[in-house]
């Protein structure tokens, strides 16, 4: 419908509609098995638990710890503020990893408490759900928010674009690492939920990144849907308020002062009774062969 035209004779007039806001592409109704069962997962996160094993990942390297199902993790700031480039698979299934871009579209470009991190096709379901986030409220005054889907980590590949040097110290390399010890390879390491690390996107619909908020006292908690493996890395850039490419001779170096470890402390529930209706996520039981007909 076109808007009403006014008479060269008048002052023209602002005409206002109720346009309806759009709607998330993935809308589902309560019950879903997008949503979790959050007074479920309250319960998970408020049962006592008995810290199992505690990891520590040094600054600007990675580690990869196998997690078993049921089982708790927090992923911590020990010493302040340091982004994380986490990569999660199914212990028994490496094909089955972490679905950022799903993930993004099921429930929001930055995940918080509730959410789920879903897997790949074939399997579409849920690796873990977060039970708490302690940043949750966080963001900035450009509308940056933490827990980033939207990005993925840094590499030597765009390096070696950008400056023509070779540099190890990047995300995918300190996965890379990380992982080869449980017989995965580069080709494993996967596009990664950023966590800690505030994002957005600005006016012009870029990519940009601000310094990570993280204090000593935060955690980011999950609950492990199945076995698995995860991997995270300590980001080279550190908190990232000296984040650069390394462009000019020497630049890398002031990345070192604001990099710091990160910790995995994994947990068991002292009373599993509360997950005696749980069961493990199942894949969709897809069978349609995408169309493809056999011989008759």
């Amino acid at each position: 419908m076109s808007a009403p035209v006014s008479s060269s004779s008048q002052t023209p007039t602002k005409t206002t509609y109720n346009v309806p806001k759009p709607q998330p592409a993935y809308y589902p109704q309560p019950g879903s098995p997008l949503y979790a069962d959050r007074e479920f997962y309250d319960k998970i996160s408020q049962a006592p638990k008995t810290l199992v094993s505690n990891h520590l990942c040094a600054p600007r390297t990675g580690i990869a710890v196998k997690i078993p199902a049921k089982s708790v993790f927090r992923i911590t700031t020990p010493e302040g503020p340091q982004v994380c480039d986490l990569n999660i698979w199914n212990l028994h299934n490496p094909r089955e990893r972490f679905w950022a871009a799903r993930t993004r579209q099921l429930h929001s470009a930055h995940v918080s408490t509730y959410d789920r991190l879903w897997s790949n096709l074939p399997y579409l379901r849920p690796l873990v759900t977060i039970t708490k986030d302690t940043m949750s409220a966080r963001h900035d005054e450009w509308g940056g928010r933490v827990h980033d889907t939207l990005g993925t980590r840094c590499d030597p590949y765009v390096n070696k674009l950008l400056t023509d040097e070779d540099f190890n110290f990047h995300c995918h390399s300190n996965l890379t690492r990380a992982i080869l010890p449980h017989g995965l390879t580069e080709f494993d390491v996967h596009d990664v939920l950023n966590v800690f690390q505030v994002t957005g996107l600005n006016e012009r619909d870029q990519y940009f990144m601000e310094t990570c908020p993280a204090t000593k006292s935060d955690f980011f908690e999950l609950y492990a849907e199945q076995d698995l493996l995860v991997a995270i890395s300590a980001c080279p850039g550190g908190d990232l308020s000296k984040w650069t490419w390394g462009e000019e001779e020497g630049e890398d170096l002031k990345m070192v002062d604001c990099c710091r470890p990160l910790g995995i402390e994994v947990y068991k529930l002292d009373n599993e009774d509360i997950l005696k209706d749980w069961k493990e996520p199942e894949c969709p039981k897809y069978r349609g062969n995408h169309g493809l007909k056999g011989p008759e």
